[in-house]
């Protein structure tokens, strides 16, 4: 069943690039939590798409939002990724495609891999309500960022 605007989001527990457990249920209640799902890191368009979040987080501060990037890729994968790019928020690996299953963004096939992530961003509020949703088709294409920071500051 897809995740919805106005839905509760799924909270579940996936492992950080650092292997260590984080709780999207105690993330959601800290304040705006941005899901970033992406299909696989080091492509291209994963890669800028990443880095546009790294290089917006001063532009997110005032909203007290917390971006997560979410794929399949193992943690490990996840931490060279993270550090080759500086990214300066959490990467989150879904190795057992739990979250992508749950949040209804599994992208079938992706030149050849199976069950990737659809590029995807979910805005969701303290309560745990999901308050903006993107699901791209294209892997090629990336969010509407104007939109997004939009929800974002409209969810604080």
């Amino acid at each position: 069943m897809p995740v919805n605007v106005g839905s509760k989001a799924p909270a579940l527990t996936l492992p950080n690039q650092d292997l260590q457990p984080v709780s999207l249920a105690a993330e959601f209640e800290k304040g705006v939590t941005v899901l970033a799902f992406f299909p696989a890191a080091f492509t291209s368009v994963c890669t800028t798409e990443m880095c546009t979040f790294r290089d917006a987080m001063a532009r997110l501060n005032p909203a007290n939002a917390q971006v997560f990037g979410v794929s399949v890729d193992t943690p490990f994968t996840l931490k060279v990724f993270a550090k080759e790019n500086a990214l300066n928020f959490p990467l989150l690996s879904d190795f057992n495609k739990e979250a992508i299953g749950r949040y209804d963004v599994v992208l079938a096939d992706l030149a050849g891999l199976k069950g990737v992530a659809k590029r995807s961003v979910f805005v969701i509020d303290r309560a745990g309500v999901v308050r903006y949703k993107q699901v791209l088709e294209d892997p090629r294409q990336e969010p509407n960022y104007d939109a997004l920071h939009a929800a974002i500051a409209a969810a604080k």
